[in-house]
């Protein structure tokens, strides 16, 4: 089976966390510093390069003060769906 194409979803997240960069008026050297990357690793994320590594997206959130938002944004929880079966929550596995 064919991985799913995630480019477009990749480039959007890039911009998003570029936006909230330069809405809190930081340099890609403060967010670099503070998430323990490189600025090429920062800039291959906010320009939507696929291969950039999850932890590197939420040391990034976590540097813009934003984790708590992608985080949250995740818990199935917070929609009508996932409190509709949340039940199913705390089943050992998907059937």
């Amino acid at each position: 089976m064919a991985g799913y194409d995630i480019r477009d979803e990749a480039r959007l997240a890039g911009e998003y966390l570029h936006g909230w960069r330069m809405v809190l008026g930081l340099t890609a050297q403060q967010i670099s510093e503070r998430a323990g990357i490189s600025r090429d690793t920062l800039r291959k994320l906010e320009t939507g390069n696929p291969t950039v590594g999850f932890d590197v997206v939420l040391r990034v959130a976590r540097a813009l003060g934003v984790a708590d938002v992608l985080t949250g944004s995740l818990d199935p929880l917070q929609t009508d769906l996932g409190r509709a079966r949340a039940a199913l929550l705390n089943r050992k596995r998907a059937r």
